[in-house]
């Protein structure tokens, strides 16, 4: 039996193959594959040990908030689907376990009722809990790291081994704790008292991305790590003159100039010979490369 036939006969799996996964990404990159729907810890453990004993290729999905998709992807991706348990945000706490499915809107949304201090770091990333610990996500108000005490992972024998946070843990959008083929399944979060002030903080902050980011496009985020502070990408892609350049049907944008914005039908392709070009005039002019924040294989 195939292990594709094997899957199909785990409980709580939801199978698509050589599906059409453009709209999975909020990037919408023209892309084919296969795509599982999972949902508890029960299923995820039995399908980890399925693809590693078959040695089959797979990688977590999350929103796809910051993921450049192949057109043809080669790897299985794997979508979480765990429900939040009702109680999990029904009150004020000091720590909040929750499962890596959780949206991070939700959680900006409890902080805003309550007024949790450090969960502004959250605010306008649209990504799951679990994507954005795996990348360290943040803003210019700082980082998930900040608000997280333990992560919970899965092995790819399907065992949950628990990380305790410390100094060490996160560096700049990176974890140094989920090793190849882990998946983080959920974390346990706190924050840094109330401030009653916080919720118009927010409010201010979404203002600001609003005006200043192409948030009603097609892309995928930020696409560059930046230098340093004072060697910011947005800065020196617009410095160059380099707004507005397309590639294909893919364009920087007008607007800021480290997102890329899909006009529809853009593939993985338009966007490696966009970021070369970009990387290009960038050594050429300032004698800098940039790392891709963007997960693009």
């Amino acid at each position: 039996m195939s292990w594709r036939a094997q899957a199909e006969g785990i409980p709580g799996l939801k199978c698509q193959w050589d599906a059409d996964l453009t709209n999975l990404s909020t990037f919408r990159m023209v892309s084919r594959g296969d795509h599982i729907g999972v949902a508890d810890e029960t299923s995820l453990a039995e399908l980890l040990r399925l693809l590693n004993s078959n040695g089959v290729p797979y990688r977590v999905l999350g929103w796809g908030a910051n993921q450049v998709l192949r057109t043809r992807e080669t790897d299985v991706l794997l979508h979480l689907e765990f429900p939040v348990p009702p109680q999990a945000l029904s009150t004020l706490r000091d720590e909040y376990e929750l499962p890596a499915s959780v949206g991070l809107n939700v959680l900006t949304s409890h902080a805003v009722q309550h007024g949790l201090k450090g969960w502004e770091n959250l605010t306008g990333i649209p990504a799951s809990l679990g994507g954005a610990l795996y990348m360290n996500a943040g803003t210019s108000l700082g980082e998930i790291a900040a608000v997280t005490r333990r992560v919970r992972v899965m092995e790819k024998s399907g065992a949950i081994r628990t990380e305790s946070i410390g100094p060490g843990s996160f560096s700049y959008r990176r974890n140094h704790f989920v090793g190849p083929g882990e998946v983080i399944v959920g974390a346990a979060l706190f924050h840094h008292g109330q401030d009653p002030a916080l919720g118009g903080k927010i409010r201010d902050y979404l203002e600001i991305r609003r005006r200043t980011q192409p948030l009603a496009t097609r892309n995928c985020g930020c696409v560059f790590k930046n230098a340093s502070p004072i060697r910011q990408a947005g800065r020196l892609i617009d410095l160059t003159g380099l707004k507005g350049l397309s590639v294909g049907a893919l364009r920087i944008s007008p607007r800021h100039a480290n997102f890329m914005e899909n006009a529809g039908g853009a593939t993985w392709e338009d966007f490696h010979r966009l970021t070369d070009l970009i990387n290009q005039q960038m050594r050429l002019h300032w004698g800098v490369s940039f790392e891709l924040e963007v997960k693009a294989l």
